[in-house]
């Protein structure tokens, strides 16, 4: 046994603090901690060497103090807010504009649809646009829930947001009303939305009735087709749970390529088990080197190992991402970030996304606007280097995944320098795995 580190996490059952070593053995690397009261916790977090992963956490020591952090207030990850001994000042921020779905999935962070969260107003949910934009903002906005379409204000949700000075609004959506409803893509689009957050679990019904509920794949085809037709970038987003679709990783790789330039890119998220999750945690859980493996096996080559990184501003084991220029079916590995030196901060990272998950010229071309005749008012205005950089930019195609943390792999030195947060009307600005972190009973420690 080898010792890498010591850091601090949390029990699984009464969610205490407690100090936490990673240790490595010939099968990977552990997280181990031990509860006085429960008992000792081992969880795989590596799948590999020690070698392996100490290779894969590239140095980036670079530290953001948030702007008007708050004065700590308790051991992490209790009261934040963000605090003052948080490393980043954050990138995307959720605004969860409704508890409400039309789903009830099996698995959900949010545990959506039950209990009677009370829904924010437009003039609430301004506030929240405020405090943000006092805090370091723009940040790259996502609205979630919940299923944020629900609402009937929406758009001018967005509208406002624009008003404000927020200029990438990205929908977390299961696509249901992008599928029904013909012209509310359109109308979202013209409120100033730049990207759709699709729910995309598979290529079979068989992966949606167990992860969803419900047959669904029919209506994630049909959002895609409406969200293209209204010029919408558009983002798969699959949860990845062992034995259920981790045989799918390469087929989801392909549908998303055959249907660029509009579908950006695919950002896997393994799952984690918090929140309401039927799934059983396994002793091997899906760890960043099984998933490039698996990507790599499944597009027999086309995706190699080696063109993927960590994350840049976030802490490297929370991610890993590449990019690639796809010409005749053919896929190009593009540089590396970690060999450019770019999204080394929150707003590298958030021009990034900014940029790669937008469709329109808005995202290339200076002065084009997010509507569609602004758009192409820009357009008849481009020269021919600008026209290279809009070629460029939708041949390109990305590829990523966020390991989120649940109670028995959470690391505080990960969290530390999370840079996607939910925005809390009472908390501020909390990192995401700790706003979404239960214990294995499924009880909140922020969300009530």
């Amino acid at each position: 046994m080898k010792l890498l580190g010591n850091t601090q996490s949390v029990c699984p059952i009464c969610l205490k603090v407690l100090p936490a070593v990673k240790e490595a053995d010939e099968t990977g690397v552990y997280l181990k901690k031990n509860c006085p009261k429960h008992g000792e916790f081992r969880t795989l977090i590596w799948e590999g060497s020690a070698s392996s992963y100490t290779a894969w956490g590239r140095e980036n020591l670079s530290a953001e103090q948030p702007v008007h952090p708050e004065k700590k207030g308790g051991d992490c990850p209790r009261q934040c807010g963000l605090c003052e001994e948080h490393q980043r000042k954050g990138c995307c921020m959720l605004l969860e504009v409704t508890g409400r779905c039309n789903l009830k999935c099996p698995v959900c962070f949010a545990s959506a649809g039950s209990g009677s969260r009370r829904e924010p107003t437009l003039e609430e949910l301004d506030q929240q646009y405020d405090f943000l934009m006092q805090h370091g903002g723009p940040f790259n906005i996502q609205l979630s829930g919940g299923e944020p379409t629900l609402r009937e204000d929406l758009p001018e949700l967005i509208r406002r947001g624009r008003k404000k000075g927020f200029t990438f609004f990205q929908l977390n959506t299961n696509g249901m009303r992008l599928a029904c409803e013909e012209g509310y893509a359109q109308s979202l689009k013209d409120a100033g939305l730049n990207t759709v957050f699709l729910q995309f679990d598979g290529t079979t019904e068989e992966v949606y009735r167990t992860l969803r509920g419900r047959a669904l794949l029919d209506y994630k085809k049909q959002a895609i087709a409406n969200c293209s037709e209204a010029g919408l970038g558009i983002t798969l987003v699959p949860v990845i749970a062992p034995g259920v679709n981790d045989h799918q990783i390469g087929e989801i790789l392909r549908f998303a390529l055959s249907h660029m330039p509009y579908v950006r890119g695919v950002h896997f998220q393994p799952i984690s088990y918090f929140g309401r999750c039927d799934q059983k945690r396994p002793d091997m859980p899906i760890t960043i080197p099984r998933m490039l493996r698996l990507m790599e096996e499944q597009t027999e080559g086309a995706l190699q190992i080696s063109d993927f990184s960590g994350g840049g501003a976030e802490n490297p084991y929370c991610s890993f991402h590449a990019s690639y220029r796809v010409r005749d079916g053919k896929l190009k590995a593009m540089k590396k970030r970690s060999e450019c030196c770019c999204c080394t901060t929150s707003d590298d990272s958030r021009t990034f996304v900014e940029r790669q998950w937008s469709f329109d010229a808005a995202s290339v071309i200076p002065g084009a606007g997010s509507s569609k005749q602004e758009s192409a008012a820009a357009l008849m205005q481009t020269d021919a280097f600008d026209e290279f950089l809009l070629e460029l930019h939708r041949e390109t195609f990305a590829v990523s995944g966020m390991i989120f943390q649940d109670a028995w792999n959470l690391d505080l030195d990960r969290l530390k320098r999370c840079y996607i947060c939910e925005m809390d009307p009472e908390y501020g600005m909390v990192p995401f795995c700790a706003y979404n972190l239960t214990d294995q009973k499924g009880t909140y420690l922020y969300r009530k």
